[in-house]
């Protein structure tokens, strides 16, 4: 019996200890978490632009916001891979960035879309929901910035240039956004 209560507190110990250690992350992780926010972003402008300008249902905005929960954490995930990773070497950093300018314009519309969508989701007879939007608009920025801010953290400083203006322009979109919100906060 001491002898399984000894293996069981090893087993424990040993665990814990594995699982503190962090993982090392490679560039290909990040070119899958990038994809995946990609996805994760279309999916959320489709949910956007499906909902109509009145007359929306309350299953529709909750659609959106299951998408929007679903993004933010996949930001959430590749903001902590890209702070495991090594600094990217240019033709990676390069790779990266054209990936993140590549969606860039799917994230503008579904802001810009969000943002006229307010009197759809204020006209809902259950209150509440731009109230929600708006919490999904800031876990949104912080996870924004945390993933921008670890990107720029590995970009060599000869791409900085190209990576600022993107992550620039997604900011003014969510702040924005957030600002049309903000009373229902």
């Amino acid at each position: 019996m001491t002898r399984i209560a000894s293996f069981t507190t090893l087993l424990t110990f040993v665990t814990a200890c594995l699982a503190a250690i962090p993982l090392k992350r490679d560039v290909s992780t990040v070119e899958q978490d990038i994809a995946n926010i990609a996805s994760q972003v279309t999916a959320l402008d489709s949910a956007i632009n499906a909902f109509p300008p009145s007359g929306g249902s309350l299953l529709s905005a909750l659609a959106i916001h299951t998408e929007a929960t679903s993004l933010a954490s996949a930001l959430g995930t590749a903001a902590t891979d890209v702070a495991a990773t090594a600094p990217f070497s240019d033709a990676d950093a390069a790779t990266i960035l054209a990936s993140v300018e590549g969606f860039e314009p799917t994230i503008l519309d579904a802001l810009t879309g969000i943002v006229a969508k307010k009197p759809a989701f204020d006209a809902l007879p259950l209150g509440g929901v731009s109230a929600l939007v708006a919490a999904d608009l800031a876990t949104l920025s912080t996870n924004t910035k945390n993933f921008e801010n670890a990107l720029i953290a590995d970009t060599p400083a000869d791409l900085l240039a190209q990576a600022t203006p993107i992550t620039s322009t997604i900011d003014v979109a969510l702040a924005t956004a957030s600002a049309a919100y903000a009373a229902s906060a």
